[in-house]
């Protein structure tokens, strides 16, 4: 190693081109690296949606789900299934496992459905199969908003104009329509006009499939012309509809328009939205997983212009919510910590060295392995994300500790005397060893995260490759430009006066220090029971902090799920949706606000307050959220739940906290479950609000025909069900072309008609003689409730509870409680996780189990790079120690256990054991080449390696510093990491000064009868021309009897260094 370092300080200019090398190439491969919020994932999402009108929820699980979620279950790479049936709908969620395979599991699903497809009803619409890759929410949202136009007309206008623009943006996957109302041709039908003129339902049914016919006439063909044929057999306008003779009976005609009211109107009805109190639909933009979503929403925003210039008189479009916000917004709190942390880094090494010159040497590794590591990053295709930029702030603490160990062993020779040059040279051959057993260890920590799997695995992989390149580039750059730059720049002149000054405080500090390790190291036995104590201390903190799996940030949103009873329609909900709209205006950080009512279903809705910028208001959306759940628990006749959104990527949103329970049993068994569990909830203490997905409120009419007496008057089973399904079911007979684009055709009594159970009596069936029969003469009407939705979780009867935690409480908390409720169900009853308490149920012990890995593999690396199993373990007994310094805080409730801070434990571990190697090593040298004891050898290490142990440790606490006082967007997770690795290293590092030494004592190998071995090869070194071994450097007396001998011993071996480095 002697010979490589020697290289480049007798070479500066080769020293130099390879630095400028690894800039240029770092640089260039800067520009090219993508910038995300997260490393880039594949999370899957595959629902299928089939609807049947005018179906109840059992029909549409016997006959439509059941079949499906059977079918589909065996598709490969399923995380969970979720099957739910409603009325008019059935829906099948397929959650994919992490990184699977999109595509495949696509045209899997879109396979065995088609197997099944034939089983399913006639009258039941295709099976909808929506594949959704990447978040589960939009990166923005624009509303389209008009006083003069419907929403049908605006809902028409964005899909012809606006959502083909939008799609064609390159990044951008799906330009999806909410809140919106599609045409139809709506055929309101009056029951008693029907009556009178002896039209039957079903007669209308069969007027309409048989003379709106699309047909494809073909072609005349001559000699040497063809001609196409368009066969007029559609209808395409209200008008022609009404005209539409539905009976012909003589002369009498009777038309569409005579028992009927035609009109152009939205398909459906059951669905609204709302932007800054007005009516709207919105528009939200999906990117692709590949895409970069920083860039996508910059192509969208510059479209927004000239969508806007094109719009109709009356229609306004804005930007309701952009994510990207909070993704630049935290890209830049990071950046300027990065800034922050680097200049505090800078101050640090300064006021340690007193030296100008000496400080420039380890600033230039700052930048030198932040932009090298880059090269790396563009070769496996990462990214710059929030995590790679927390890397980064990291690093800077990092990478300048190889470079200060070797400045201040090279001036610490040339204060004794050497020129920089030959100080460059002896120093530099020094200091490798532990240079390179540092980058090694340090890198090494960082290896298992690589090999995770999961989320964690997938979110700090990059973080991790981050950080182990930096510190890779870091120690290249401190054994090749580092050494030659302290040849060239330091001075051997006399020092200045804050240079003095900065060597005097730590001489005097030096001489506290080995006066207290004498203390310490004569009363070892002590110092060790201290150490037991500590090491006890591990277990006993982890215990008792709060865990979850990330801290919640403020991301500039709260929203708020609304929830109506069974019972309600679309008006219902916009009804209490203004009220919730009046609260969230009532807050002076709102910006905008935005609702979408009837989201899977007439009765359940979701709003959002969007928030002003992060430095325009006092109040985080976490302080927020229990201020606004307070008051919207004040609206009656609605449940809303305030929530934020996921802190993580991968979930799919909605209440932080959900659990599933299934069985073999029914849904009542199911349901009474449920609620003994609600009831413990809110007994508990630990839920602001907390609900579940499945109550027995969903109002039903049952009607009972008299089979009897429907035979005598010769009505049968399928005229009475198609009479109903025509006039109440609202399904759609054809469809019809407009201006280029097909609608249905939909048949229906009209809202008057139908308000009460009663109203069905009014009906008339049409019997086998033609005549028409009240349908109150066959059937007997009773009402009753039913199950709200038949759901299934993996196959089985289910039902979810959803919460949301109290301020304070984390989702670990929640999940305990909820596993000791979980034991108390009965046998047949199993349970799982979804959204944020599933993620922490998988993840959260995966990096714990990485951290029990990671200190056997440095254990591992310590023994090979020291020949010894002793050394490692002296040198990593202040892991523990620091661990506790660590873990003080988080219990202390100042953070929780989440996968920042266990990131920031295995930083910890990294860092804490350079001390350790700086101290042994040298220890260890000083044995082999004096003949030392090892009681006096490590006190002569410790002290010798005191100023640069607490310069890294000062350069690392006081350059998270930053992160510690962080505010704005992604605060909390910058917070966590911090204080993890402050409070670590602070207290870490103190144990190690201390408890390493009187350790080193105990368990080290005496190592004094090599130094015959040592001294003949260094002999034999010199003898042969060759540079001098690093171990014939004494760097300190051996003991209080030998000082006098010292500076004898140092002359001689500075001068025989010179000489051999000459």
């Amino acid at each position: 190693m002697s010979s490589f370092t020697d290289i480049f300080i007798r070479r500066p200019v080769l020293a130099s081109v390879v630095s400028l090398l690894i800039l240029l190439i770092g640089v260039q491969a800067g520009f090219k690296l993508q910038i995300r919020q997260y490393p880039e994932l594949s999370q899957t999402t595959i629902t299928i949606t089939t609807t049947y009108p005018g179906a109840n929820a059992d029909l549409i699980k016997g006959f439509i789900t059941t079949p499906l979620e059977q079918a589909v279950a065996s598709t490969e790479g399923i995380d969970t299934l979720v099957a739910s049936s409603q009325q008019n709908v059935s829906t099948i969620t397929l959650n994919m496992r992490l990184n699977a395979s999109p595509d495949r599991a696509v045209a899997d699903v879109l396979s065995k459905i088609q197997q099944v497809k034939t089983q399913l009803p006639r009258d039941a619409q295709d099976p909808v199969v929506v594949k959704q890759t990447g978040q589960g929410y939009a990166l923005l949202y624009m509303s389209f908003n008009s006083e003069v136009l419907t929403a049908a007309q605006i809902t028409d206008y964005i899909t012809r104009v606006v959502q083909p623009r939008l799609q064609t943006i390159d990044g951008v996957a799906n330009a999806q329509i909410l809140g919106g109302q599609t045409f139809a041709m709506r055929i309101w039908l009056d029951p008693t006009k029907m009556a009178a003129r002896g039209v039957t339902p079903v007669d209308v049914r069969n007027a309409l499939a048989a003379n709106n016919f699309t047909s494809a006439a073909g072609q005349i063909k001559n000699d040497y012309t063809q001609t196409s044929i368009n066969a007029l057999t559609s209808l395409d306008s209200a008008t022609a509809f009404a005209n539409l003779v539905v009976q012909a009976r003589g002369d009498a005609l009777v038309r569409l328009g005579d028992i009927a009211r035609v009109e152009l109107g939205p398909e459906s009805a059951d669905s609204s939205s709302v932007f800054d109190g007005l009516k709207a639909v919105f528009v939200g933009i999906y990117a692709t997983p590949t895409a970069n979503p920083l860039t996508v929403i910059d192509l969208v925003r510059k479209a927004t212009p000239d969508i806007q210039a094109q719009l109709p008189p009356g229609m306004k479009a804005a930007i309701a919510y952009d994510a990207t916000d909070f993704i630049r917004a935290s890209i830049w709190e990071v950046a300027k910590t990065l800034l922050e942390a680097a200049g505090i880094v800078v101050v640090v090494i300064f006021l340690f060295l007193g030296n100008l010159r000496a400080t420039l040497v380890p600033i230039v590794t700052i930048p030198l392995s932040l932009i090298g590591v880059m090269i790396a990053l563009l070769a496996m295709n990462y990214s710059i994300n929030l995590l790679t930029l927390l890397a980064f702030v990291l690093a800077i603490g990092l990478v300048v500790d190889d470079a200060i160990v070797v400045v201040e062993n090279i001036w610490r020779h040339i204060e004794e005397g050497l020129s920089p040059r030959d100080a460059a040279l002896v120093g530099a051959r020094e200091i490798a060893g532990p240079v390179i057993s540092m980058t090694i260890t340090l890198a090494a920590v960082y290896a298992p995260i690589g090999f995770v799997s999961g989320l964690t695995g997938a979110l700090f992989r990059e973080f991790a490759f981050t950080l182990a390149g930096s510190v890779i580039v870091s120690g290249i750059i401190a054994l090749t430009l580092s050494p030659m730059m302290c040849s060239v720049f330091l001075k051997s002149a006399d020092e200045g006066r804050f240079a003095k000054l900065v060597n005097r405080v730590f001489g005097a500090t030096t001489r506290w220090y080995g006066r207290k390790l004498d203390r310490s190291l004569d009363y070892k036995p002590v110092t060790l029971m201290f150490a037991v104590t500590i090491l006890g201390l591990v277990g006993f903190l982890y215990m008792n902090t709060a865990k979850e799996l990330a801290p919640e940030e403020d991301q500039g949103i709260v929203f708020a799920l609304l929830k109506a009873p069974k019972y309600a329609n679309i008006d219902y909900l916009d009804f209490y949706g203004e009220k919730l709209d009046h609260v969230f205006a009532s807050f002076p950080e709102t910006d905008l606000r935005f609702a979408l009512n009837g989201i899977n279903g007439p009765q359940n809705g979701i709003a959002g307050m969007l928030l002003h910028a992060w430095d325009e208001r006092k109040r985080s959306s976490i302080k927020l959220k229990p201020l606004v759940q307070a008051e919207l628990s004040k609206i009656e006749g609605v449940q809303a739940f305030a929530f934020n959104l996921p802190a993580l990527p991968g979930g799919p949103g909605g209440l932080p906290v959900q659990m599933v329970i299934n069985s073999t049993a029914d849904f009542r068994a199911v349901y009474e479950q449920m609620e003994k569990l609600k009831a413990a909830a809110r007994k508990s203490g630990l839920f602001i609000v907390s609900d579940s997905d499945l109550a027995f409120n969903q109002p039903t009419v049952r009607v009972a025909v008299d089979r009897s007496k429907a035979q005598d008057l010769g009505v049968n089973m399928q005229q009475l069900g198609n009479t109903l399904a025509t006039l109440l079911g609202g399904n759609y007979i054809n469809r019809f072309n407009l201006e280029g684009r097909s609608y249905q055709v939909i048949p229906q009594v009209p809202r008057s008609n139908r308000l009460t159970p009663e109203s069905l009596g009014g009906y008339y069936v049409g019997t086998t003689s033609g005549q028409q029969v009240p349908l109150s003469t066959l059937v007997s009407i009773e009402t009753g409730t039913d199950p709200n939705a038949l759901t299934h979780y993996n196959q089985l009867n289910s039902a979810t509870f959803q919460a949301v935690p109290m301020p304070g409480v984390t989702v670990g908390q929640a999940v305990d409680f909820l596993e000791g409720e979980a034991k108390k169900m009965p046998a047949g009853f199993s349970h799982d996780y979804l959204a944020d308490s599933r993620q922490y149920v998988q993840e959260g012990n995966q990096l714990a189990i990485t951290f029990g890995f990671a200190l056997i593999i440095i254990f591992l690396v310590l023994a090979a790079q020291f020949e010894s199993l002793r050394d490692p373990l002296v040198i990593m007994i202040s892991v523990p120690m620091a661990i506790v310094g660590a873990l003080i805080p988080l219990f202390f409730g100042v953070a929780t256990m989440n996968i920042y801070t266990q990131v920031g434990l295995l930083t910890l571990v990294g860092l804490i054991t350079k001390h350790g190697i700086l101290m042994v090593e040298f220890a260890n040298k000083l044995q082999e080449t004096e003949g030392l004891d090892k009681h006096t050898a490590i006190k002569e290490a410790a002290a010798i390696r005191l100023r640069p142990i607490l310069m890294t440790t000062a350069a690392m606490v006081i350059g998270v510093l930053p992160l510690l006082l962080a505010n704005g967007a992604g605060a909390k997770s910058r917070f966590d990491i911090g204080i993890i690795i402050a409070a670590g290293m602070a207290i870490g590092t103190m144990f190690t000064l201390f408890i390493t030494p009187a350790v080193y004592s105990y368990v080290a190998r005496d190592r004094r009868r090599f130094v015959a071995e040592a001294h003949a090869h260094d002999e034999e070194l010199a003898h042969d021309g060759d540079a001098v071994h690093p171990a014939q450097v004494v760097t300190a007396p051996a003991n209080d009897q030998d000082k006098s001998d010292a500076p004898k011993k140092r002359k001689k071996n500075r001068d025989d260094m010179a000489e051999a480095a000459e």
